[in-house]
Order: C-alpha cells, then sequence, then structure tokens
C-alpha cells in the first residue's frame, strides 16, 4: 500500500489589537469592533488526499472525540457543500496555546478550508469559503478573508487593515478561560452599571487600542491580572480576545527578544512577527 503523500499548511494565531463591545442583539449575541492581525505564531496541519472519501485525524486531542474536532468538521463541510468524494487524512501540530485567544481551533478550521479547497480542487472562491467558516466559529471567516481586518456586527463585517511592521510578545498565564462564561460575565455587569458598551468607531478612525472584556477577566482570572502587570514593566499590554493571553507590541526583534529574554524563566511566553497576510492563499 503507497504511504500517504501529505502537504503542509501553517494556521496563524491573531492578536486582537483593539476589541470593544458595543451593543447586544436581541439573541443575544454581542455586537463588537476588533482589529485582528495575523502573526506568525503557528500551527501547522499536515493534509494527505485519499480517494476514499473517509476525513480521519491521526492525532485527536484528549477528551475531544476526531469527529467534534474542529479540522475533521471543517473536512466535512466542505465535502457536504461541493459533493466532493475526495477524502483526507489530517495531523495537526500545536504550538497556538489552547484557551487563550489566540483563535487556534478556528484558524486550525480555516486553515484546512483553503487547503482542501486547493488540493481537492473544489474551486471555490474566498467569499464563498466564508460563507462555510462562519458555520464552524465566528473567528474562522476572518482567517479566511485572509488579510489583517478591522470586523463589526458580530465579526461577519471584515474591512482591510493595513498595518505597520511589528513585534510581540505574547503570554499564556496558567489558566484557560472560556468565552461563554466572560461574555456572560459582562452582560451581568451591564446590568448592574458596572460596564458599558463603547462607542464604535468611525470607519477611518482609530481609537487607544484597549479590550473591554479585560476587566472581566482579570477579576476572575487574578493570573492575568498578574501577567499583565508583569508585562506593563516593558510597555502598555493588552489582552487578546476573551483571554487569556497577553501580548505587547514592540518596535522590532531585538526589543521583542529582550523581553523574551526577561520573561521567558517566569511563564509561557512566545516572540511573533506581525504578519501583513494569511500565509496560505484563498479560493478563486
Amino acid at each position: 500500500m503507497q504511504a500517504p503523500i501529505f502537504h503542509t499548511f501553517p494556521a496563524p494565531a491573531k492578536l486582537n489589537l483593539t476589541l470593544l463591545i458595543t451593543g447586544k442583539r436581541d439573541d443575544g449575541y454581542h455586537l463588537l469592533d476588533t482589529d485582528f492581525r495575523f502573526i506568525d505564531l503557528c500551527d501547522s496541519i499536515d493534509i494527505a488526499v485519499r480517494d476514499d472519501g473517509v476525513i480521519e485525524l491521526l492525532n485527536p486531542m484528549p477528551d475531544v472525540p476526531a469527529d467534534n474536532d474542529l479540522t475533521v468538521r471543517a473536512a466535512r463541510l466542505l465535502q457536504q457543500a461541493t459533493g466532493c468524494t475526495q477524502g483526507a487524512t489530517l495531523r495537526v501540530h500545536k504550538r497556538i496555546p489552547m484557551g487563550g485567544g489566540l483563535g487556534g481551533g478556528s484558524s486550525d478550521a480555516a486553515t484546512v478550508l483553503l487547503a482542501l479547497n486547493q488540493l481537492w480542487g473544489c474551486g471555490l472562491d474566498r467569499q464563498a469559503l466564508m460563507q462555510l467558516g462562519v458555520k464552524l466559529g465566528a473567528d474562522v471567516p476572518v482567517f479566511i478573508f485572509g488579510q489583517n481586518a478591522r470586523a463589526t456586527g458580530i465579526g461577519e463585517g471584515l474591512t482591510p487593515l493595513t498595518l505597520p511592521e511589528a513585534w510581540y510578545v505574547v503570554c499564556k498565564p496558567p489558566v484557560h478561560v472560556a468565552t461563554g462564561p466572560v461574555f456572560q460575565e459582562f452582560s451581568q455587569k451591564l446590568l448592574t452599571g458596572e460596564v458599558r458598551f463603547s462607542i464604535m468607531r468611525s470607519l477611518s478612525g482609530a481609537t487607544q487600542k484597549q479590550n473591554d472584556l479585560q476587566a472581566v477577566v482579570t477579576e476572575k482570572y487574578p493570573a492575568v491580572k498578574q501577567v499583565l502587570n508583569r508585562l506593563s514593566e516593558y510597555g502598555s499590554p493588552l489582552m487578546t480576545g476573551s483571554g487569556a493571553c497577553v501580548f505587547l507590541e514592540l518596535a522590532n526583534e531585538d526589543q521583542a527578544n529582550q523581553v523574551f529574554q526577561s520573561l521567558s524563566g517566569e511563564m509561557a511566553v512566545y516572540v511573533a512577527k506581525g504578519l501583513a497576510e494569511h500565509p496560505v492563499s484563498g479560493g478563486d
């Protein structure tokens, strides 16, 4: 039997350079105004095409059945949408920390959609892939969009962002933060007046970098506050997404490496360069 031929594709992490909560819909979804930036901290996904229609994940995560993994779900969704009869063997190499607000699972799913669209010859354009991606998670479309972007609404309104070159130190506190409860806690604090909705920026307007979920998370998870305080010795750090990861933007690699060296013995810390675009090309 011939050994499978694997192709390897990167799945980059994202940072939320700003995350404003601007309202809430009747169905409970919060309205956002956020700036996404891709960074070169990446998972990688090995994919081998097979002709029997089977989708196989060689290394499922502990306690997560393969059928529930976002990469498997993404592959099957593309099969169903296109009627493709080919299958795929998948192997995921994780570098992006989980439960950190870096979008690793969403990015993995997006990369599978982008890669299999090429490998299977499905011919879907980027917009069609994004419409599939939103069925897997709110952050999946921005990775398929392929560019740093400002997102509004519940994340579906995407506008390309041109960002200057920058380096980042990303720290992962020793806690796993679940997104749902963070938004629920934010909603509770709205009722008591402890937090308020932010005003949405004009399309051309910049804003001071902030994350409206940060105060909620630091109250519930002191470890996140400790990392923010430690990083604040070197600049103005910010939490990404709903946490728990915290990042600091720096002008160059030397500065980033200096901060990394100072922190590397204390916590999980990464140095990453900001990307101008997603490293996997989009649809036709």
